[in-house]
């Protein structure tokens, strides 16, 4: 049997997956093609339901939770992990100058702009973009602020930019619980026993490479062409932890603990 399977050619993504789809562990029998696009692609073609599993953001997961259901394993949580509000302005922000400036975001569906949200919900001028297109606006002045995820944690301060607001410390700080970033979610019409056995199989993928670690796979690098080995691993170990290999209950709390803000703020409360 063949899955589409989406993820992103990010290096937390291809260290987890890589395994899985190019033949390095025994699939049972399961033959995956691999989908490579990114996140907030992944989200909009979850809405559509075009994959069998999936890597998507959280608020995406929310709005297709009759079509999907999130697996155990894969996901991205964890503490300290959040996105980063950033300017190339020096001073201070206020929280008023927050609300009124422009800020770029790198997609409607992503929990980046959840967490914006959560932080700022006044905020008047959003816009969204690819995110690796973040950093570069902010440096032109084409928005006063942005949000950035992923590997630009790493390199916003080498383009002269500033955090303003680590979102996913002020979403720690508030909540008390991880914050979700991501999760893989397979279809719920392939049933149960495809929904366990998927699960088990990203695992030991997982734990292959966790097993293999620091290493770094050819695969990992053929999609992270702009990286260093020392950003990808870095990237690695922010995304790729415990919770990737079993949410657990605390994981599975945090997603819970978000899904409620989520509701509330489509309920315009």
């Amino acid at each position: 049997m063949k899955l589409k399977l989406g993820f992103s050619p990010c290096p937390n993504d291809t260290f987890i997956f890589d395994a899985l789809v190019n033949g390095k562990i025994d699939t049972e029998g399961l033959e995956f093609e691999a989908v490579l696009e990114d996140v907030e692609t992944l989200n909009r073609w979850a809405l559509e339901e075009r994959l069998d599993v999936t890597k998507l953001s959280f608020p995406a997961y929310f709005k297709t939770g009759e079509q999907y259901t999130l697996l155990n394993s894969g996901s991205a949580l964890g503490k300290g992990v959040g996105p980063l509000l950033v300017s190339n302005r020096r001073q201070p922000f206020s929280a008023a100058e927050i609300n009124e400036a422009a800020v770029i975001l790198p997609g409607v569906n992503t929990t980046a702009h959840l967490l914006f949200s959560f932080a700022y919900p006044d905020a008047l001028h959003k816009s969204f973009g690819v995110f690796h297109e973040i950093e570069d606006a902010v440096v032109n002045n084409r928005a006063a602020l942005g949000v950035i995820i992923h590997e630009n944690r790493f390199t916003y301060q080498d383009k002269g930019l500033v955090k303003v607001t680590d979102l996913g410390e002020y979403w720690e700080q508030a909540m008390k619980v991880p914050i979700p970033l991501g999760g893989i979610v397979i279809k719920r019409s392939l049933g149960d026993a495809l929904y366990q056995q998927v699960d088990a199989l990203i695992r030991k993928s997982l734990q292959y490479a966790f097993d293999r670690y620091p290493a770094v796979s050819a695969y990992v690098k053929e999609h992270a062409q702009a990286m260093s080995e020392e950003v990808m691993r870095k990237h690695i170990d922010l995304y790729v932890n415990n919770y990737s290999l079993d949410l657990g209950s605390e994981g599975r709390e945090a997603v819970h603990t978000l899904a409620g803000i989520h509701r509330r703020m489509h309920a315009g409360v």
